[in-house]
C-alpha cells in the first residue's frame, strides 16, 4: 500500500499539501500527523513548512520529530518543501539556527545588494508569486513538466550547496539560486508545489510513483 506521511509540526499550509497529494494519488493513503511511529510506518514522507527556521528547528524537537525525519530520509522516498528543504541544510542565517546537516551547505537571506536589477528599482525581499524553475539536472519528479516552467515561491531565504551535484533545479532573482535540490532518496523544493497548478501537481504525481 502506498502510505503517504505529511509531517505535521505545527508549522505550514497541511491541508493544502494533504489535498493536492490525494488528488493526484486516489488510491494513497495520506495522513498529516506529528506522530513518530506513524512516520517511520510510512512508505513516503512529505515535510512541508512556513515560518522561521529557528522556530521550525525548535518545533521538531518540540514535538519528537527531529529523529523520526533523520530516520525517514535514510531511506524512503522524502519530499521537503519550503522549510523542509532549508532544514536539510547545517546552517541558517535565519536566527543562526543549526538545521539538520544532512546536506552540506547553509541558507542565506536575500540582500537589496544581491537582489537589485540592472535599473534602479530594487527588487522586493520576500521573494513572492511566480518564478521559472530551471531544471538543472534530469530526475524523476521533473517527468512531464517543462523546463523553466513556472512555479509559485514565497521566501526570504534560500539554501547555498556545497555540493553543485545535488542541485535539481535553479531560479533567477534575479541572479540564479538553488531551488531544488536531490539526492538518492530526497528530493526537496523552495517553492509550493501545491499552489502552482498544473506543473505543481504533476511533481506531487511524480513523487507519489517515485521509486529511488
Amino acid at each position: 500500500m502506498n502510505t503517504i506521511a505529511i509531517v505535521d509540526y505545527g508549522m505550514g499550509n497541511l491541508r493544502s499539501v494533504s489535498k493536492a497529494l490525494e488528488y493526484v494519488a486516489p488510491s494513497a493513503t495520506v495522513t498529516v500527523t506529528s506522530d513518530p511511529a506513524i512516520i517511520r510506518q510510512a512508505s513516503r514522507i512529505v515535510v512541508p513548512g512556513q515560518g522561521a527556521m529557528p522556530h521550525c528547528m525548535q518545533a521538531l524537537a518540540d514535538h519528537g520529530l527531529r529523529q523520526a525525519i533523520l530516520d525517514a530520509a535514510e531511506n524512503k522516498p522524502f519530499l521537503g518543501i519550503c522549510l523542509g528543504l532549508q532544514m536539510l541544510f547545517e546552517v541558517s542565517e535565519e536566527g543562526d539556527a543549526q538545521g539538520l546537516g544532512m546536506l552540506p551547505g547553509h541558507v542565506r537571506k536575500f540582500r537589496f545588494d544581491t537582489t537589485a536589477d540592472t535599473g534602479v528599482q530594487k527588487l522586493k525581499v520576500p521573494h513572492m508569486g511566480w518564478n521559472q524553475v530551471h531544471q538543472a539536472a534530469d530526475h524523476p519528479l521533473w517527468h512531464e513538466i517543462a523546463d523553466d516552467a513556472r512555479f509559485y515561491f514565497v521566501h526570504s531565504y534560500f539554501v547555498v550547496a556545497s555540493e553543485q551535484e545535488i542541485i535539481a533545479g535553479t531560479t533567477c532573482y534575479p541572479t540564479p539560486f538553488t531551488c531544488a535540490i536531490a539526492k538518492d532518496n530526497i528530493f526537496a523544493v523552495q517553492f509550493h508545489p501545491e499552489k502552482s497548478n498544473l506543473a505543481g501537481l504533476t511533481l506531487l504525481r511524480n513523487f507519489t510513483q517515485w521509486m529511488p
